[in-house]
């Protein structure tokens, strides 16, 4: 029996298009890292060049065999070479320097082991991370047309499980929008900062003294990074700054999952997703499984951030575990938060909002959510206000019908009171002014 093609390793062929993560994987490949690794081996010459320790022909020859390496080598068999010495960029420049028609001083000048590694990090991490930026604008911009709709659709509003007070639907999708704004600006001065890693074997430069701090930067323009203030292998403020910024927006991707998978269910029929998920066993069931899925991805990430985080105290000149526990965990992290921004997308560009369902829950209570208000103006006639409405609301009892209340106000003001559509607050307004700033940040993005 002749074995099957390999598939391309995203470390979750099965799970990613579950999780929303198809498209974002295979940036954050084995083969997507091999790729980097010789993207900065070929740029590290180009650089060479520019400053006389490689000439154009020597340019040539790396990148020609980089090229051919890129397709040729499988990533298992670099990453069992790789076991031996802690990391795949020993075993690679050795592949390199074999394979490259050009002396091996012209291949990896004046680099280490973690140079290469984390500029490549940092090459995958501004890819995937335009792609989660992506994704976070597009369930941004699907929560501004749904707050824009129901700007003045009425629901109620539900503070530790129970019902409060009137809102609109509208004011909630403003705070889903608001919240996705700042997670997406998080993640885009996080992605747009992100820096080369430059400095030799101490993070001195002293392999190209004296045109360090210029080879470093020439090399940074070279990739499309950020150039560094200084070299940064102990100093994982880009790591951490990333982390934390996905960390934060994909905090906003589970909060409004989170609502819409209540909002969906059966008792509440509020919302329902445009191609709602079934089930194997109940052909009933019609399960809101974007939010359900964006919510599982975004589920994992505080962890991983907490591990990023962790590993920021790296030790001296080159830390021992620390860094290696980056690795692997930075591209989980982006790829969980691509896919949960992406299933949210997805779930916020078809939600389909049931106004009836809203205005039924919302009178559930007979008016009882609007208490707050019957006490004020029943207050103006009697100094016991609170107690009465409190022992009405208690009893289930109407507060139109309530002797104690009606002597007073009468029961026509009493119902117009209990109008939810005359207790929005400023509802209206917040949507505007969320609208307004997302608006803003499209135009200047």
């Amino acid at each position: 029996m002749s074995e099957p093609a390999r598939p391309e390793n995203t470390r979750g062929s099965l799970f990613d298009p579950v999780f929303g993560a198809g498209e974002i994987a295979p940036m954050l490949s084995d083969h997507a890292w091999l790729t980097a690794l010789l993207d900065v081996e070929v740029a590290i010459t180009r650089t060479a060049e520019r400053y006389g320790r490689a000439t154009s022909d020597d340019v040539a020859a790396v990148a020609a065999a980089a090229a051919r390496i890129a397709r040729e080598l499988d990533p298992a068999e670099l990453g069992g070479l790789a076991a031996a010495g802690g990391n795949p960029v020993i075993p690679l420049v050795k592949i390199l320097r074999d394979r490259a028609d050009a002396p091996a001083t012209a291949v990896h000048v004046g680099a280490t082991s973690q140079d290469v590694l984390d500029s490549a990090l940092m090459l995958l991490s501004r890819k995937a991370g335009g792609y989660v930026l992506g994704q976070l604008r597009a369930a941004a911009d699907a929560a501004a047309r749904l707050a824009r709709t129901h700007r003045d659709t009425p629901m109620v509003a539900r503070t530790l499980g129970q019902q409060a007070l009137p809102t609109t639907f509208g004011a909630l999708a403003a705070g889903w929008l608001a919240a996705l704004d700042d997670g997406a600006a998080e993640v885009e001065r996080a992605v747009n900062t992100l820096p080369v890693q430059y400095g030799g074997a101490a993070g001195t430069l002293a392999a190209v003294h004296p045109d360090g701090p210029a080879f470093a930067d020439t090399l940074a323009d070279l990739l499309g990074l950020a150039r560094p203030l200084v070299p940064w292998h102990t100093a994982r403020t880009p790591i951490t700054r990333l982390a934390s910024a996905l960390g934060i927006a994909t905090g906003s991707v589970s909060k409004a999952a989170t609502d819409i998978v209540l909002m969906a269910a059966t008792e509440l029929g509020e919302v329902a997703e445009d191609a709602p998920g079934g089930s194997s066993a109940m052909p009933h069931k019609r399960n809101p499984v974007a939010a359900i899925t964006a919510r599982a991805a975004a589920r994992r990430v505080p962890g991983l951030v907490a591990t990023a985080l962790a590993a920021a105290d790296h030790e001296f000149a080159r830390a021992a575990g620390a860094w290696h526990a980056e690795w692997e965990t930075l591209t989980d992290l982006i790829r969980l938060s691509g896919g949960a921004a992406h299933q949210l997308s997805v779930c916020l560009g078809g939600l389909h909002v049931n106004p009836d369902a809203l205005s039924r829950n919302l009178g559930l209570t007979g008016g009882a959510i609007l208490a707050e208000k019957v006490t004020a103006a029943l207050a103006e006639h009697t100094g016991g206000a609170r107690d009465i409405v409190t022992a009405a609301a208690a009893a289930g009892t109407p507060l139109d019908r309530v002797p104690a209340i009606t002597e007073h106000l009468g029961a026509d003001r009493v119902r117009e009171l209990l109008d939810p559509t005359c207790y929005l607050g400023h509802a209206g307004d917040l949507v505007d002014r969320a609208l307004a700033h997302h608006d803003l940040t499209k135009g200047s993005a």
